[in-house]
């Protein structure tokens, strides 16, 4: 990232730019400031956006060979193309040829870095990886926009926000954006502010069903999953998030008796390093025999939902009730 901001920074650009990874939040960011400062925001003629599969390489390059009309620079801007997962060697081919008056600009999710594409891009260009950031990063960042808005917050409270929010950086700009609109005349938010106003996300209700599940808080455990419930939330997608989330405890668990530490638990599991450490404290209340147990007991309760046995709320229910 930090070559790219000198790119905009500077106005040395490169006739080609891929920006891929999971953290869409930044990715949108530098697609926004690599158009910019490439293109004025109201000249139509010397920009063009494709999206989706089915783009016709033929097309790009054709529009790419076109001089720009009255300005410095043309910006073709390609989302979500598919080009770097799959087969495109016209694009590959071209890429070293790229007159200095165009720019093609690439956004992706997933990439397959062995694909010629991307190696051309990445010799004759630049690729700029957007990954899912850590609790600290995150955590930089909030308290930068708060320091902005003249707000202070605790550590604690932070990281209570974070644990409603995730990790995704587009949810966690809204849910600030909610939170700075709620304590406007205040100089402190306060953990009581969060949990008025910052919508607890679903895997962060399965999370805590969980842990009352571990504590053996019935009680507790019932009520996250009648919010949940209550928030629409179809039995069946519950079941699954739960039994994804003994399945993280269990891999988090079998990395961590092999003594991997935090970072590379996170890498291995693909997972944010402070999600990782919250799974981590997780999987210790329980035993590797309970969380397998765990999986098949929600393997046999979707199936007998599936053929009529049982009630989707009450498969949930019941499987709630038998581990506290």
């Amino acid at each position: 990232m930090k070559m790219l901001a000198e790119d905009i920074k500077n106005g040395s650009f490169k006739t080609s730019y891929l920006l891929y990874g999971e953290e869409a939040y930044l990715r949108s960011q530098y697609k926004n400031k690599l158009k910019e400062a490439l293109v004025n925001p109201d000249d139509t003629m010397n920009f063009s956006r494709f999206e989706g599969k089915g783009i016709d390489p033929a097309e790009i390059i054709s529009l790419a060979d076109t001089l720009p009309f009255f300005a410095d620079r043309r910006l073709i801007l390609i989302e979500d193309s598919g080009f770097f997962k799959n087969k495109c060697d016209e694009l590959a081919d071209y890429i070293p040829k790229l007159p200095d008056t165009t720019c093609l600009l690439f956004v992706e999710t997933e990439v397959d870095k062995r694909s010629r594409l991307y190696k051309a891009v990445q010799k004759y260009g630049r690729t700029t990886e957007f990954k899912l950031q850590d609790e600290r990063t995150l955590m930089r960042w909030i308290l930068g926009i708060l320091k902005k808005e003249n707000k202070k917050i605790t550590e604690e409270t932070l990281r209570s926000f974070l644990a409603r929010t995730g990790s995704d950086m587009e949810n966690i700009h809204m849910e600030l954006e909610k939170l700075l609109s709620y304590t406007i005349g205040r100089d402190v938010i306060t953990a009581e502010d969060v949990e008025a106003i910052c919508t607890l996300q679903i895997t962060g209700h399965i999370f805590e069903m969980i842990r009352a599940i571990a504590e053996k808080k019935q009680r507790q455990a019932l009520d996250l999953y009648y919010d949940l419930l209550a928030l629409k939330e179809p039995p069946m997608r519950i079941l699954f998030l739960a039994a994804r989330q003994f399945n993280q405890l269990l891999l988090v668990k079998s990395l961590a008796a092999r003594g991997m530490n935090r970072s590379a638990i996170a890498e291995k599991a693909q997972i944010a390093p402070f999600i990782a450490g919250r799974l981590i404290t997780q999987a210790k209340s329980f035993t590797t025999a309970q969380l397998r147990a765990a999986l098949q007991d929600c393997a046999e309760a979707e199936e007998a939902v599936k053929t009529g046995r049982m009630t989707d709320v009450m498969s949930v229910e019941l499987l709630i009730v038998k581990y506290t």
